[in-house]
């Protein structure tokens, strides 16, 4: 079996300045703005984007598993993702300030197909990331107007 390993970057405008942005992108906080995210974290969680904290999600009838491996709290955090028997890798975002006083996010997935279907939805995934990340700043400046 041939996979790739796909490589997606784009960022996206936050009308928050970046420490409260970033609150935004941590596993509790995306449950404010992303319809059907639903973390479960099978240990107790007090500050839910330490490093080492695990949760998992079920959007998409898919179960996967993430694990924080970084954070600068107010800028930056890492998780590594599993979805068994399709893909796994990281995603890290980043939170710089837009220079008026709110936020540019940039967002990476490092991602790696462990099947042939899963190298299937890489590539739809791969293709649609720029309307991906617009949906998110779109269900978060809805958010925030709410």
């Amino acid at each position: 079996m041939s996979v790739a390993r796909h490589r997606l970057t784009g960022r996206l405008s936050v009308a928050l300045p970046p420490e409260e942005a970033f609150v935004l992108f941590t596993p509790r906080g995306e449950e404010r703005w992303v319809a059907g995210w639903r973390p479960r974290f099978p240990a107790p969680a007090g500050d839910d984007s330490a490093p080492g904290t695990v949760f998992e999600t079920g959007e998409h009838g898919e179960l996967t598993t993430w694990v924080v491996t970084g954070r600068e709290a107010g800028w930056r955090v890492s998780y590594a993702r599993l979805t068994p028997g399709s893909r796994a890798g990281t995603v890290t975002v980043e939170v710089g300030e837009d220079g008026r006083g709110g936020s540019i996010v940039e967002v990476t997935y490092e991602l790696t197909a462990l099947s042939p279907e899963g190298e299937r939805t890489l590539r739809e995934f791969a293709a649609g990331y720029a309307a991906f990340l617009a949906s998110w700043e779109q269900a978060i400046a809805h958010h925030l107007a709410g």
